[in-house]
This record gives C-alpha cells, structure tokens and sequence, in this order.
C-alpha cells in the first residue's frame, strides 16, 4: 500500500514529466496517438496512474482523449504555452532558444508596466519585500552562485508583479519564474550576473519605494532590453 507523497505520487511525476518532455520535444508529433496500455508497460504503471496522467495533459490541451481513437497529441498552437510546466518541458529541448526569446518578449511587455503600477499601489510591506530581494541579488552577484541569485531574482520579479495591483499581471508570476529558473538550469547565464542589471534592480527598488512610476517603468524596460541582449550571445 502507498500513502499520499508515496510511490505513486512519485511514479505519476515521472510518468507525466516523461510524457510531457516527449510531446513538446516532438517525439510524439501531433495526431499521433498514446495507447494508455502501452504507456503503462513502459513505465511499469498502473492504467489507473496512467488515466490520471492523461487527465493533467488534458487540462495543459496536449492531448485529448476519443473514444474508440485513444489519446491523441494535439497540436502545438492548442497547447497552454501559459502552464509553467509546459514552459519547463520546452525549455529542457531543442527549441530553447527561441522559447527563451519568446518568453522574454512577453516579459519586456509586461514587466515595465507592472513596476510602473507597482510605484503607485505597492504596499510599504511590498515595498520592503522588493528592497530585500535586490539587497539578496547584490549579495549573491559574485562569486558563481547562481542558485542564491535565482531565488532572489525570483522573489523580486513575482514582487513587482504582486504589486502592480493587477491580478492578470500577478498569475504571471509563475510563468516568470520558469523562465529565470530555465535559464539558470541550462547555463542560458553568465557565471556571474551582469552588475550593471544587478544594479538596475536596486534602482527600479528605490523607485516604487518613492513612488515614482516613470523611473520605475523605464528602469524595468532596461532590463528587459538587457536580458534581450544577453539571449543573443549566450542562445542565438
């Protein structure tokens, strides 16, 4: 017998992080089909565990399942590209690059607005929060520690987001920190952080601190740029 966070937790991670890896590497190219059976004997997992599996592809629109078909890979333009373990199984292949830059994109759009907003609604807590994640950015920047700087980078990153006030901005916040973990796991980073990117971060701080959005806006939009920048040297 298992208990929750047992085996079978253990085996369904596997499973579906397997499945998962392979259908947006493209090993499993749209319209083909996933015999449930099939999968169960190569994992060595029970149908019941394999159905489940199944179910989280589902709701990610990867697959769908028909009956007298089986389940069927759907096609890559149906796919939640949102799901942050959807952007980590893409991030892990050979399309990295332009999913780096895609994601990026996405940042450079959001991010600058979200600070300004955040210069405006962020609480005094918020505000300490931002203060204390660019302080552990400057603090891990040397030295090759890269796992300290992530967490940090992380932190500040779904802060502003929190902070602007917008509860659409906010959900990002995941999807944000996939992106910065990606590029941490697959080297898609300089040992050590750019100091002058580092010393960005303070300043878009120091801005939502005073409340003065323009600044904090067009500092954010820098960084952006920066990380666009810095994709084309180390992911061309």
């Amino acid at each position: 017998m298992t208990t929750e966070g047992g085996p079978a937790q253990g085996l369904h991670a596997h499973v579906l992080d397997a499945l998962g890896l392979a259908i947006t590497a493209g090993e499993h190219p749209p319209g083909s089909v996933l015999r449930t059976d099939e999968v169960a004997q190569e994992f060595g997992a029970s149908r019941t565990v394999v159905r489940e599996v199944v179910r989280v592809l589902e709701s990610m629109a990867l697959v769908e399942s028909r009956r007298r078909v089986g389940v069927t890979v759907r096609p890559a333009d149906e796919w939640n590209v949102y799901d942050p373990r959807v952007i980590r199984w893409r991030l892990a292949g050979a399309d990295r690059p332009r999913q780096l830059r895609s994601l990026t994109v996405l940042r450079s759009a959001v991010e600058p607005v979200a600070a300004g907003l955040a210069a405006v609604r962020a609480t005094p807590e918020q505000c300490a929060a931002l203060t204390e994640a660019a302080l552990g950015m400057v603090r891990t920047s040397r030295g090759h520690q890269l796992d300290g700087y992530l967490h940090h980078d992380v932190a500040f990153h779904r802060t502003v987001l929190n902070a602007s006030g917008n509860e659409m901005f906010a959900r990002l916040g995941d999807v944000v920190a996939e992106v910065l973990t990606g590029r941490t796991q697959h080297a898609v980073m300089f040992h050590d952080p750019d100091p002058a990117a580092v010393t960005l971060h303070v300043r878009v701080a120091e801005a939502v601190r005073e409340g003065d959005a323009a600044r904090a806006e067009a500092l954010t939009r820098e960084i952006a740029t920066g990380a666009l920048e810095e994709l084309d040297v180390l992911a061309p």
